[in-house]
Order: C-alpha cells, then structure tokens, then sequence
C-alpha cells in the first residue's frame, strides 16, 4: 500500500511543467517553486510550497519525510535510447577508433556490432539479465528513473527473444523501469543466408508474431545506413511491423541520409541519431510529429560531429537527448554528462537541456505519466545536493543525485 506522503522542504522544485512541446525554450519558462514540498501518493497529488501543504494535509498525512539540507527537486531523468542488454568489451575497438581506423574498418575486421552479437549470444540467460540490471542501477544512481532498452545484438529467433526476456526479467529486478525495443533489425546477421530484404522478411514472419505474442515489446527499431538496412527495405519492414500493432521507431541519419525521410513518411515516434541530418530533414522533422533524440554519447564515442540539435529547435522540432549507451559507439552511458557536453557545443538552453532528458524524453517514449512534476503524474524524482538548480548541469555530471524517488517510494538514498 502507498502511504500519504509530504516530502521536504526543498530549496528549489523545478517542475518542467507547462513547457512548450516543440521548439525552444528559453530558461525563463521553467517553473522554479523555491521551499517546496510534494505529497505523493504513488503518484504527485500536489506540489507547492512546503508549509502550505504541511498546514492543509497535517492531520492525514502517513508519512513525512524532511529535507533538511539544500536540496534541488526535479523529474527523474528518462534515457530514451540505450543498448545496454549486452555481453563482453569493445575495448579493443575503441583502442583501433583511437589509432585512426573508421567504424567501417574495425567492423571488416572483426569488431563492431558483430563481436558483440557473438559475445551476448553466447551468454547464459541469468548473466545477461543480471549485466543488464547491473547497469541499470548505475543509471538509476545518476538519476534516470525510466530506461529505454533495446534488443539487437541477438540477430536471430532464440537470441533476439532471449535479450527481451532478459530486459523483461531486468525490469522486474530492477528499481528503475526498463522499456523493451526490439532491434531485430540492426544489421543483416552474417551467418544469414539471404538478403537483407529476406532477413527482415524472415524477422517479420517469424519473430514480431512471438514477441506481440509474449508481450515482450510494443516498440520495434531498425538501424538504416550505410552497413545496415536502406531505406526501402525498412519502409516495407517498419510497415508490417506497424500493421502488426507496434509502434515504430528509426536508427536515423548517423552516418548518412535517409532515415529522417522514413521516419516521417512511415509515423515513426522518433528518429535517432540525426548526425548526418541537413536542413531538409530538419524542416521534415519540424513539420511533423516525430520527435528528433540526440545522441551526444555516439558523437564523443566516435568522434564525430552532433546532431544539429540548436537548428532542429530553432526550426520547431521536438528534442529529446539520451545516452546511447551500448558497448561500442557510446560506452560511456552518462546522461546528465552526455547532455551537458552536448549543450555546449551546440548552444542549448538549460531549459532545452533538461527538458530533452525528461518531459520530451517521454514523449520520445510516447510516456504521458512522467517528465513533470505536477498532480496525477507518477511519483519519480530526483534530489540533487544544491540550492540553484543551475548547478546540476554546470557540474556536467560529476554531481550525482543524492536521492531517488520511483512512485513515491525512495530507491536511492
């Protein structure tokens, strides 16, 4: 049972409420309520300042739980992009990506994705479930409360449905809520013996029935690029999957063009990646629904430019950051550090910031109960050790959250 709670007072309660869903943001429209208080229920039944709430709900109240050093108060952060269902180390390809070889080369020689589908097919169940909740408690620790996880480094029947069942299991283990993505379409697996076309034919007839069967994802990816899957093929992949009742989503643009176009045309709920996107897919994504998620990770991980992501604001898309964190391109898996770099390099508000790793982050998510705090949304925030929330990203992530919160319950602290 949840218990009535008031939680207290806070230096500052940075709401994310009432923002704009498209576009800028300015740092002025962030509602900022300073000696604040929250009473949950599971779920916000109210925020607003400390004392008020303490004088009007005293007397019902089940719980109270009193701050009493600076505090800033925020959602909990939602990581709209992650692979980190994975097993084994690409160290050794980070160390040729150092040495000057391309992502191309170091996959022709063995590394890249492929290593890693190797390594993860060939762990047991219970390793990869645990490496999988192992990591989301580190992120959980830096505050993300909502975790999107991505299946792909399976590439066949029983390991793509192993990798969902894993992340299903992790979910259940773990504190912070894991959202499975299949990524059955990563790239054409080497030991498949056809066409790419053919391997997504196959995936299509054989794998998206068992997976809507068990329920172990309404999300399906593909990555479209060069190495992976073009653009028709994925048009024809992403529209059986939509007939089949999933919601789509795209690998976009990172290496080179395409992908944004698909994404538009085919209702994806977002494009991914977008590094190599130009002024026609940001008018695309402007003008449509589909919500453009950078990856910063990649970009240091690669050493590559970012996503363009002040001119897809300045132009009216919708801008969500995640972490990407997967074992090759963004080992890292630092959000809130991943942002904040990104931020500054492309000039972002620390109101455009902070909502992409949130409230827009939710909506990448298609998430309406999440992001903000305000009355009826779920009870997951976060506390930083501060009194201006301004701290959080100048710190760039060297300051981790001193409290978590998941449906009003503390996890972390």
């Amino acid at each position: 049972m949840q218990e009535l709670k008031l939680i207290g007072p806070f230096s500052q309660l940075l709401t994310l409420d009432g923002l704009p869903g498209k576009g800028p943001v300015g740092d002025d429209k962030l509602e900022v309520i300073t000696d604040a208080g929250i009473l949950v229920k599971g779920n916000i039944l109210e925020t607003g300042k400390f004392k008020a709430l303490l004088a009007l709900h005293y007397n019902s109240l089940e719980s109270l739980e009193e701050i009493d050093t600076p505090a800033v108060a925020m959602p909990g952060l939602i990581d709209a992009h992650t692979h980190i269902c994975w097993a084994g180390s690409r160290a050794g390809d980070y160390a040729m990506r150092l040495a000057g070889k391309t992502y191309m080369d170091i996959a022709r020689a063995g590394g890249g994705i492929w290593s890693t589908v190797t390594k993860t097919r060939e762990a047991p169940s219970e390793d990869l479930t645990e490496l999988t909740v192992m990591r989301a408690e580190q992120m959980l620790q830096r505050g993300v409360t909502t975790i999107e996880v991505k299946s792909g480094y399976g590439l066949d029947i029983p390991n793509e449905l192993k990798m969902l069942e894993c992340i299903r299991q992790a979910d259940q283990k773990a504190d912070a809520d894991l959202i499975a993505t299949c990524l059955a379409a990563h790239i054409k697996p080497r030991d498949f013996n056809g066409s790419a076309l053919e391997y997504l034919q196959w995936i299509v007839r054989e794998l998206l029935p068992l997976v809507k069967e068990k329920n172990l994802s309404r999300r399906i990816d593909i990555y479209i690029d060069e190495g992976a899957f073009t653009a028709e093929d994925a048009k024809y992949y992403l529209g059986e999957a939509k007939k089949l009742g999933f919601k789509v989503v795209v690998h976009a643009d990172q290496f080179s063009r395409g992908g944004v176009g698909v994404a538009v045309e085919l209702g994806a709920m977002s494009a991914d990646h977008l590094e190599a996107s130009t002024d026609e897919e940001i008018k695309l994504l402007a003008k449509s629904n589909v919500i453009a998620v950078a990856l910063p990770g990649a970009s240091l991980g690669l050493g590559v430019n970012y996503a363009p992501a002040r001119k897809l604001l300045d132009a009216g898309a919708t801008l969500a950051i995640a972490s990407d964190w997967n074992p090759g391109s963004a080992p890292m898996g630092n959000l809130i550090t991943a942002a904040a770099i990104l931020g500054i390099n492309e000039k972002l508000t620390m109101a455009e910031i902070l909502a992409g790793i949130t409230c827009r982050a939710a909506t990448a998510l298609g998430l309406t109960d999440r992001g903000i705090l305000r009355p009826g949304m779920q009870g997951d925030f976060i506390t930083f050790p501060c009194s201006d929330y301004r701290e959080i990203l100048y710190n760039q992530g060297s300051m981790n959250p001193d409290t978590v919160w998941r449906k009003g319950k503390r996890v972390v602290g």
